[in-house]
């Protein structure tokens, strides 16, 4: 197989790949030239052609060689890159952590001088357990403490502001602990100071209320370092001829006082008068709301009263004279705007009278028979008093008159219709209105504060959340909320309107909460270094809007990032939250366990501690089994259980017993004579002013007493958080008696409930009262007494908590005559 021959220009080809006639030419010219010894033409050429032929031979064999080599050795350096990336486009995550990821530089060595400190200058009865050194020396970002009654959270929360200030060097102003009640605030104080004494840090007054706070004393400074804002006041914080920025709000009590209700009343007319859809919404509620409210004729009264419709009628002018004079002493009647003339009423054809006329109302007027008055009251002759005269006259008309009908109860009604027909600008709309839900009726303002409190508790916009609402067409609570729409955006430009401006401390919140974390920015660092490292007690009864606040601050502290620390002590923040979620119960004013519950998630961080400070310095085990096993059948924290703890108590257990006022009283008398601590607690108000007659001696003679000697304390459920007694008294079963179709509409607008509950407040509420419960037992030291309603009546099928006791077990002895089935 001849040789591959490389590309050569054409004379340098061999002979044999030359084209015949240039073969045959060069042969002769080359014979010639080789004759004439001139050259060797043909040798020149091949030889030329042989040389490059064979160079290039060698040259491909040297290059290969020596390019393979160092193709090997370069081929040790080259990088193999393969792209195994995904040509899915990702952008980065959102940092949305509250806090940095650090931890407070507690090592051994200091934990054990603290333990030794705290060992030799506290009392041993004031000794942390192991939980609660857990709880104090928390090193993460977040703590939640699941501290339940009687846990002894207080000193170790001040031992934990010790640690932070006197032993790591964190500054006071750094700090703050907030408290909700007047009286938890007061003794956190004085603990606080007399503990910081004790280790030779001294603490006045002053800066230990700098420390211990409320929410509300926490916003206020922030809306008054604004422009325009410098003389801000709280709505909240109000009275006549007095200011007080200190005042300790309770977040979930908003009782109207004079001053208040005057801004409320001066709102109202002024946009009565200019609004014709305000007033024409109001209209509508004020006959509805004054009118004498129907009865079934199938009722037990009306069949019981039917039969006397004769006689009621031929005593009925004396009756209204009778009733007249009542009301022209009282200084009630007439009224102005009613026309005081006598009309007849047909009531199954016999003649009833009314008192009076309204045009402006489109109704008739009836005169009630006052609550102040004698019930003996009687007219000569008559064999009944007027008040049952009169109930009877009521049942009547409430079954069968079918007139648009005001019936006024009472003088202080007669009052308010007069102001409001007269059109007195300081006094309100004049008439009472019930919301769905509610349990009583109230002032129409009382009931707009109530409700935009409620949806703003909840971190929602009034306006807003009405807008997204519904009721059916005829629903009076339609009119109400579209009218409460309106009246509270007017009350709030109202009041910032007054020199100085007014707000309410929601509206305060608001401003500084998730939805506008351009208004943190504009505060200097003083006013937010308070919150770095913020504790916060009674955690389960914070509300959704104080939720974005706090969550608002963190996150501004956290983008400050060092500048905001600098030359000082504490460079980071942090938030201990104590709580149990077996006491949540202001849901009926917008708070919710959820928070507590879900605090992780709520609240995210780098790292969380959590405590469980399982025992319980207060009551003997019986007490605190009795109230849990009540408790447990609502939603909880998993994996709690106290332990009685510190010395020891005979163990009798809770005493269920049908309701009497009279036993009860003699048993309060008994214990209270024997030198114990009594704590008489209620439902409702109406329920102390029947106990108190029975236990009046008793009050007089503690009454009597220096403050500090008194052992009788009558409050609500509600009121008696933080407190106990050696015998608690508990008159009222709790029960969740409504249904209210607006908060469950709100509750689901704030995210609130499962997904898909119809009526997530409702269930909220029937898991609350058994909490409420848990809360009143777990009052007692040694002795509790329970005295629960039978189940007639209101309510007789809505879920009691009594339901939950358990006759067998041993912690409860079920007296009652008729058990609970």
């Amino acid at each position: 197989m001849p040789q591959h021959t490389p590309d050569l220009p054409p004379e340098l080809r061999p002979l044999a790949q030359m084209p015949l006639f240039k073969r045959l030419a060069a042969r002769l010219f080359g014979h010639g030239l080789t004759r004439l010894r001139a050259q060797h033409r043909f040798s020149w050429l091949h030889g030329q052609a042989d040389g490059f032929r064979s160079g290039h031979e060698a040259g491909v064999e040297y290059g290969y060689r020596e390019g393979k080599r160092d193709g090997i050795e370069e081929g040790r350096q080259v990088l193999l890159i393969r792209d195994l990336r995904s040509d899915e486009h990702r952008a980065p995550g959102v940092d949305d952590r509250l806090f940095d990821d650090w931890r407070l530089p507690l090592t051994p060595d200091l934990k054990k001088r603290i333990k030794a400190d705290v060992a030799r200058l506290l009392p041993a009865h004031a000794q942390p357990s192991a939980a609660q050194w857990k709880m104090i020396f928390s090193d993460t970002p977040s703590t939640s403490v699941v501290a339940g009654a009687g846990a002894g959270k207080s000193t170790s929360l001040v031992l934990r502001i010790l640690l932070l200030s006197h032993y790591l060097g964190f500054e006071l102003s750094s700090m703050t602990v907030v408290t909700f009640t007047r009286e938890s605030r007061k003794d956190f104080i004085s603990k606080l100071m007399e503990i910081l004494s004790l280790w030779g840090q001294p603490l006045g007054l002053k800066e230990a209320q700098a420390v211990v706070r409320t929410f509300h004393s926490r916003i206020l400074p922030m809306v008054r370092s604004l422009p325009g804002f410098e003389r801000l006041q709280a709505f909240e914080n109000l009275h006549h001829g007095t200011y007080d920025d200190e005042a300790d709000s309770n977040p979930f009590d908003l009782r109207i006082n004079e001053a208040q209700r005057q801004q409320l009343n001066a709102c109202y007319h002024g946009l009565y008068g200019r609004h014709a859809c305000f007033r024409e919404l109001i209209a509508p509620m004020a006959r509805h709301a004054l009118q004498l409210k129907e009865l079934e004729r199938d009722h037990p009264d009306v069949q019981k009263r039917v039969a006397v419709t004769e006689l009621a009628a031929k005593r009925d002018e004396e009756l209204c004279d009778v009733i007249e004079d009542l009301w022209l002493r009282a200084g009630a009647w007439p009224i102005k705007g009613i026309e005081p003339s006598r009309q007849r009423v047909e009531i199954n054809g016999a003649s009833f009278h009314c008192h009076g006329y309204s045009a402006e109302l489109e109704a008739w007027v009836v005169l009630g028979f006052d609550a102040r008055e004698s019930p003996q009251l009687a007219r000569p002759g008559a064999k009944l008093s007027v008040r049952a005269e009169w109930a009877v006259k009521r049942t009547l008309f409430q079954a069968f008159c079918r007139k648009p009908l005001i019936w006024l109860d009472n003088y202080e009604s007669s009052k308010r219709l007069l102001s409001s027909l007269a059109g007195d600008t300081t006094s309100g709309p004049g008439f009472d209105y019930k919301v769905k839900g509610e349990l009583a009726s109230a002032p129409l303002l009382d009931c707009f504060v109530t409700a935009a409190g409620f949806i703003e508790n909840l971190g929602l916009d009034v306006p807003t959340a009405v807008g997204q609402m519904s009721f059916a067409k005829d629903d009076p609570d339609r009119g109400f909320f579209e009218a409460l729409s309106l009246f509270w955006k007017a009350l709030e430009d109202h009041l910032l309107d007054q020199s100085p401006p007014i707000m309410t401390y929601n509206r305060m919140f608001s401003l500084f909460g998730e939805n506008t974390p351009e208004n943190l920015r504009l505060l200097s660092d003083g006013l937010l270094r308070p919150l770095s490292h913020l504790m916060i007690d009674e955690f389960q009864d914070v509300s959704p809007q104080i939720v974005a606040w706090i969550r608002a601050s963190l996150h501004e502290i956290r983008r400050r990032g060092p500048a905001m620390h600098v030359g000082r002590g504490a460079q980071h923040s942090s938030l201990l939250c104590v709580g149990d979620d077996w006491q949540s119960i202001y849901g009926w004013r917008g708070s919710s366990p959820k928070y507590f519950m879900e605090f992780n998630k709520e609240f995210p961080s780098p790292s969380t501690t959590r405590v469980m400070l399982g025992e319980n310095f207060r009551s003997h085990q019986h007490i605190i089994d009795a109230a849990e096993h009540i408790v447990k059948a609502a939603p909880a924290i998993s994996g709690k259980k106290a332990k009685a703890s510190g010395t020891a108590k005979a163990l009798v257990p809770v005493q269920v017993l049908d309701r009497d006022e009279v036993a009860l009283a003699q048993q309060l008398l008994a214990h209270y004579q024997r030198g114990d601590s009594v704590l008489m607690l209620y439902r409702k108000s109406s329920d102390k002013l029947l106990i108190q007659e029975h236990i009046q001696s008793v009050v007089n003679l503690d009454s009597s007493l220096p403050p500090a000697m008194r052992r009788l304390k009558q409050l609500t459920y509600h009121s008696a958080k933080g407190l106990q007694a050696d015998a608690v008294f508990l008159l009222g079963d709790c029960q969740h008696l409504t249904r209210s179709p607006y908060k469950n509409q709100v509750y689901r607008m704030a995210g609130l409930g499962k997904d898909g509950d119809a009526e997530p407040y409702d269930n909220a509420q029937r898991d609350e009262v058994l909490r409420l419960a848990y809360v009143g037992i777990t009052r007692a030291v040694s002795y509790c007494y329970w005295y629960v309603e039978g189940q007639e009546g209101q309510g007789a099928n809505a879920p009691r908590a009594s339901d939950r006791v358990a006759g067998g077990k041993s912690f409860f002895d079920d007296r009652r005559a008729t058990k609970a089935r």
